[in-house]
């Protein structure tokens, strides 16, 4: 029986309650007019339709293009590789992370931002470079003055010039390579294959990189020994001497403005090279 007179009291609010909520209420004086309708001024986004079909070349012509496009899609997959390898990139990012072990630092500077500063640093010594490639080759393929294998020899000359301005005075890792290649010794740049040159080039930097991290260790290294030595003679062989000797070659290389040093001397080496 309770059941049955809580139910009929819940029934009997709803009956009088919806025809309450069903009436239009009033709105003060003043108050905007609402309205559930869209305006008609504004327009609908519109999706492209977007379709991908495959059709066989109906000539030579058409499928050289294709072969084009699928070379060009490949070297656009491989521009990370050929920043570092066919650029100064390498050089940098070397010798950076070697002041950074030969400062005994472990997470700082980033290894992220290492490579930040290798990288604009490469666009500012590269940009001759580059201004020409987008110059010579880029500009004239876009308005369709030149054809890709045109654009390709345009862009690649700067590119070999640089290269092989590093390694005029040092010329074995390119009679190297063309000696396990089987080819004659070249009289000119122009009779050095790219596909020498590339790896000559790369070796060269490696060497030139190690060189200056080389370079730049010693001074570190007697500071290490000197610290070892006194805690040596102090006892104090618990002590690890990498934590005591840190802070001088920190402050070492904040004295002769290492940063600045270091970056004046890696754009000489590239442009002087």
């Amino acid at each position: 029986m309770q059941k049955r007179k809580l139910f009929s009291i819940i029934l009997a609010a709803c009956v009088c309650i919806l025809p309450a909520a069903s009436q239009s209420q009033s709105f003060p004086n003043g108050s905007t007019s609402g309205t559930m309708e869209m305006n008609r001024t504004v327009q609908p986004i519109t999706v492209p339709n977007v379709n991908l079909t495959v059709t066989n070349p109906s000539d030579g012509r058409e499928m050289a293009f294709s072969v084009q496009v699928l070379v060009l899609l490949t070297v656009l997959s491989l521009a990370p590789s050929l920043l570092i390898l066919l650029t100064c990139f390498l050089r940098f990012s070397i010798v950076l992370d070697f002041i950074k072990r030969a400062l005994s630092l472990q997470q700082v500077p980033p290894t992220s931002v290492l490579n930040g500063i290798a990288f604009f640093m490469t666009l500012f010594v590269m940009w001759p470079t580059i201004n020409r490639v987008y110059t010579d080759a880029f500009q004239p393929l876009s308005r369709g003055e030149i054809t890709i294998e045109e654009a390709y020899h345009e862009a690649e000359t700067p590119i070999r010039l640089f290269m092989y301005g590093q390694m005029r005075d040092n010329t074995d890792n390119i009679k190297m390579f063309m000696s396990m290649a089987k080819l004659q010794r070249p009289n000119t740049l122009a009779d050095v294959p790219t596909y020498i040159l590339i790896p000559a080039y790369i070796l060269h930097e490696l060497t030139v990189a190690f060189k200056i991290g080389i370079l730049l260790y010693i001074p570190f290294i007697i500071i290490d020994m000197v610290v070892a030595s006194v805690l040596m003679s102090m006892g104090m062989m618990m002590l690890p001497p990498v934590q005591i000797s840190m802070p001088f070659k920190l402050m070492l290389f904040v004295l002769v403005d290492g940063w600045g040093l270091l970056t004046q001397q890696l754009f000489n080496s590239v442009v002087g090279g």
